[in-house]
């Protein structure tokens, strides 16, 4: 038997540490788990486990990642939603089909996610802003759907609210309600005809001329799942966890953007965000034509490669710079609240683009 490299070695314990972590979790509860028996489940040491994992808590999200990765890779429905009413009907009724059931020996799993997010500044402003960004993208998918309507970002806001809140009380209390009643009030909810804008940002940087070389490395889009390139033209925003919703400033703006996402505890952090992102795709696989999802590709930056690609040294849940890409280089440059805005509507100086 040929022996096995470093690498598979690492990938063969952290797939081992997450089966143990996922029965250790699901019997136990986050809470009453303990890494030195999630160490003895997995036939590995207390110090495997954190070679692979910074913490009980990032442990958790990773399975809880790896749980939303398996419902996003089933396939899609055949009959996705084409209107406002029907893909929201559609997202809704995905997601209450997921909703654990008293005797589902599964249901401990996900039930302390909420708790421990709220318990921790760390956690819960990321996680704030995920939502938002999850917001953000599926208002944008209603949009496409019915472009006569407007901005339906609180629109989805409303239906992110309403479903999130059927979780809490289906582990909370459990039976209580009709899950597809909360389907129809979601399919109901373009007919409210909320007032909704967007307000271009009140503070907007003075985005500067910039002659860099771009030459970024090859990535993953987390939204679609796909290997992507990003060295064409468009609008980059590398934003930490903490701005994640101004990414909506380029998308207004611009045709082609690429948020990269960074964060300055990637250990814990980055596992919260490929879980909300996992389960994002899984939705909109359920509720909407590929056609309707909105042309933003999403990086997860973990090591920092594309953020020092743009010039930028160091990252923190507070970064929020934008760049202007075309023909291999970047032309502007704008940092600070409102840079996603700059970078996309700002007018390239006559001399760049002349040398470009």
């Amino acid at each position: 038997m040929a022996r096995l490299t470093r690498a598979q070695t690492q990938e063969r314990n952290r797939a081992k540490v997450l089966a143990a972590a996922r029965a250790e979790f699901t019997e136990r509860g986050f809470r009453e788990a303990k890494i030195d028996v999630i160490a003895e489940r997995a036939e590995l040491t207390r110090g495997a486990v954190y070679s692979n994992f910074p913490g009980k808590r990032a442990l958790y999200f990773a399975v809880l990642a790896a749980e939303a990765e398996r419902f996003a890779a089933q396939p899609p429905e055949p009959d996705p939603g084409l209107t406002p009413a029907e893909a929201l009907g559609a997202f809704a009724r995905a997601w209450v089909a997921r909703l654990p059931l008293a005797t589902d020996p599964d249901a401990r799993l996900g039930v302390d996610l909420l708790p421990e997010i709220l318990a921790d500044e760390l956690t819960h402003r990321p996680y704030a802003q995920l939502l938002r960004f999850d917001a953000i993208v599926l208002g944008l998918v209603l949009e496409r759907l019915s472009p006569s309507s407007g901005r339906l970002v609180r629109v989805a806001e409303a239906a992110l609210t309403m479903l999130h809140g059927a979780s809490q009380l289906a582990a909370a209390a459990p039976g209580f309600g009709e899950p597809f009643n909360v389907v129809r009030a979601c399919e109901a909810l373009p007919a409210l005809e909320l007032a909704d804008t967007w307000p271009e940002p009140p503070i907007v940087p003075q985005a500067r001329a910039a002659g860099e070389i771009w030459s970024p490395p090859e990535v993953f889009d987390a939204l679609r799942e796909r290997p992507v390139r990003i060295d064409g033209d468009g609008v980059v925003a590398v934003i930490g966890l903490h701005r994640l919703s101004a990414v909506e400033e380029a998308l207004r703006a611009a045709k082609d953007v690429t948020l990269v996402v960074v964060t300055g505890q990637p250990g814990e952090l980055v596992p919260l965000t490929n879980l909300v992102l996992a389960d994002l795709r899984g939705l909109l696989k359920r509720s909407c034509p590929d056609s309707a999802w909105p042309d933003v590709r999403v990086i997860v930056d973990e090591t920092g490669a594309v953020a020092a690609a743009a010039g930028i040294s160091a990252v923190s849940d507070a970064t929020e710079t934008a760049i202007r890409v075309h023909n291999g280089h970047i032309l502007l440059r704008a940092e600070g609240f409102g840079a996603c805005h700059a970078a996309a509507t700002s007018t390239v100086p006559a001399e760049s683009r002349e040398a470009r």
